[in-house]
């Protein structure tokens, strides 16, 4: 079941990772051209929301089923994790960063509807569409991408 479901989540990542980058770009390219906020750019950042909240979904329950999160065997102390690199970046750095990038999507895309106008819309979404597109990209785990 476990390889099943981190199957999902790798290849849902890809997904995530195009259509945040998508989202990201659009919102800068409608901040700067000063263009008008339409409802095909409503669509792609509430794809980018969709999608990255699905993830995180799957990602929790991989970090229940995972065999390098450790936290509940009993057997690693948090010393022993921190000294280790695998062992930090699936236990510490990619869940709590990746929770970092929805909750960066989420108030972007919360804070982009109360705006009345095109340009402060676009401007919250690229401003936090942004942060989380780079905190995601910290913490691939690329190694195992590509490998």
């Amino acid at each position: 079941m476990y390889e099943a479901i981190q199957i999902v989540h790798s290849y849902w990542a890809y997904l995530v990772l195009l259509i945040v980058t998508l989202a990201t770009v659009n919102a800068l390219i409608g901040f700067f051209s000063k263009r008008e906020y339409a409802p095909k750019d409503f669509r792609v950042s509430l794809f980018a929301l969709i999608v990255s909240h699905i993830q995180l979904l799957i990602g929790i329950i991989i970090f229940f089923l995972s065999p390098l999160v450790v936290w509940f065997s009993g057997t690693h102390g948090m010393g022993e994790i921190m000294k280790n690199s695998t062992l930090r970046l699936y236990n510490v750095e990619h869940p709590l960063t990746m929770i970092l990038m929805i909750v960066f999507i989420t108030m972007g895309y919360s804070k982009h509807k109360k705006k009345l106008t095109s340009t402060p819309k676009f401007k919250m979404l690229a401003i936090f569409y942004t942060l989380a597109l780079i905190l995601m990209l910290s913490r691939i785990p690329w190694a195992q991408w590509f490998s």
